[in-house]
């Protein structure tokens, strides 16, 4: 579990997100990602309020739901979302320039 506190179930793996590229400390990292999702502090570890923002912001989910991003789709939106660089999403955006000549 991401930073103890559910992971992909709350919002754990973005707290952890901003922990490791922003190098912020645990109560930075949480006032941080409520603050970009819309919520207070104690719901960063609701399940049910998250999963709810979860599907409106297309960030991923714990089980696939149709209609809702997942996988690279998902961390491109996380990654727009906290304003943070991801480099999987970087490549993918590159590869997706080369192939389709878009640059």
């Amino acid at each position: 579990m991401a930073s103890c506190m559910g992971g992909l179930r709350t919002t754990g793996d973005l707290v952890a997100w901003m922990q490791m590229t922003r190098k912020m400390r645990l109560a930075e990292a949480k006032a941080y990602v409520a603050d970009k999702l819309g919520l207070e502090i104690a719901d960063l570890t609701n399940e049910e309020v998250v999963q709810d923002v979860r599907f409106d912001l297309g960030i991923g989910t714990l089980m696939a739901v149709p209609g809702i991003p997942k996988g690279i789709m998902a961390k491109k939106n996380i990654a727009e979302l906290l304003d943070i660089e991801i480099n999987s999403v970087n490549l993918f955006r590159s590869e997706f320039k080369k192939k389709y000549n878009l640059e």
